[in-house]
């Protein structure tokens, strides 16, 4: 499956690589971390859990995905945990503990009712959750339209266009970034709109990922690029492909807080996902056909590799990743 450079994505962070001001990507590396990633596997149980409901499974995977952000706190850079579990993974954990006790979390009414004081109930770590009131206002937000529009169930909105993440705004992502606008995730770049749809992406990505073998297949899969956050970076420096100036690397390694909609931040998300899509086409350069990938294996792979990793990654006051 070729990469589609001319996705909503890819077209617009790719504007932004050739102004880059406060990072550079070490196009030498990315070759050479290419070779070597290119021997590692990157296969997925694309069969899922055969003990997997496909429409619970897509009612949690879209529930994660509203919350998924942000799991460090801002002051102290400690990460969020519980038990063996960092980050998403803790939350996660938690959410399938709840709905294994009966709590409905999944339902839009319960998500439109739910106070603070019951989601730190529910969540409760190492840390408080970081951003809960933000959290807690979203879930509100997001259960609200599930109700008024869709009978308070997701299964009724991915079951209101095709099984296609764009199609002249019948798609899956261009009708949750409409309808629910805390997936619109943008910033604005010499006047331009950069489109970056991280857990728009993350959320359908999940689905196809466990249920596309039987029950949930995206047919435009290339138009998915990585999931831009705070660990692809990490990944990236640590490989030597993506290289901060020294006013931009003290920022991160002291937890000095980046703007959202900076410069700073919209050249790293972008050169996130541009550098993923670039070592995605390098290592399939590598590969047989029937071993070739697409960016979100890589994304998952890199995301796996690093998620619990202690480097500090820049922290952007942010729900949107």
């Amino acid at each position: 499956m070729e990469i589609n450079w001319e996705s909503q994505v890819l077209s617009s962070v790719s504007k932004v690589i050739p102004k880059l001001s406060c990072l550079e990507i070490d196009i030498d590396k990315l070759h050479e971390v290419a070779a070597e990633l290119s021997k590692d596997s990157f296969s997925i149980n694309y069969e899922g859990n055969t003990n997997t409901v496909p429409k619970e499974y897509i009612r949690k995977t879209m529930l994660i995905n509203t919350l998924n952000f942000v799991f460090t706190d801002f002051l102290t850079s400690v990460k969020y945990k519980i038990e063996n579990y960092s980050d998403t993974d803790a939350m996660v954990y938690q959410i399938d503990k709840a709905l294994d006790q009966g709590i409905p979390l999944t339902q839009g009414r319960f998500m439109r009712d739910m106070n603070l004081k019951e989601f730190k109930t529910l969540f409760t770590g190492n840390i408080e959750m970081p951003m809960a009131d933000e959290k807690v206002k979203i879930l509100n937000n997001v259960g609200d339209i599930l109700v008024t529009k869709y009978g308070g169930d997701w299964i009724n909105f991915i079951d209101d266009g095709p099984k296609k993440l764009y199609d002249n705004g019948k798609g899956l992502v261009e009708r949750l970034v409409r309808d629910f606008k805390r997936f619109d995730d943008h910033s604005i770049f010499e006047n331009e709109k950069v489109y970056f749809l991280k857990l728009a992406q993350l959320a359908f990505w999940g689905i196809h990922r466990e249920l596309s073998k039987r029950y949930f297949y995206i047919e435009d899969m290339e138009n998915m690029t990585a999931f831009a956050d705070y660990i692809i970076p990490v990944a990236l420096e640590s490989f030597g492909i993506v290289k901060y100036s020294s006013e931009l690397k003290e920022k991160i390694d002291s937890g000095i807080l980046i703007d959202k909609d900076s410069t700073e931040e919209i050249e790293i998300r972008s050169t996130s996902i541009y550098a993923t899509a670039k070592l995605t086409e390098l290592i399939n350069n590598y590969k047989k056909e029937e071993e070739k990938i697409i960016i979100p294996q890589l994304d998952f792979k890199i995301w796996t590799d690093f998620h619990a990793d202690e480097r500090p990654h820049h922290l952007t006051k942010t729900i949107m990743y």
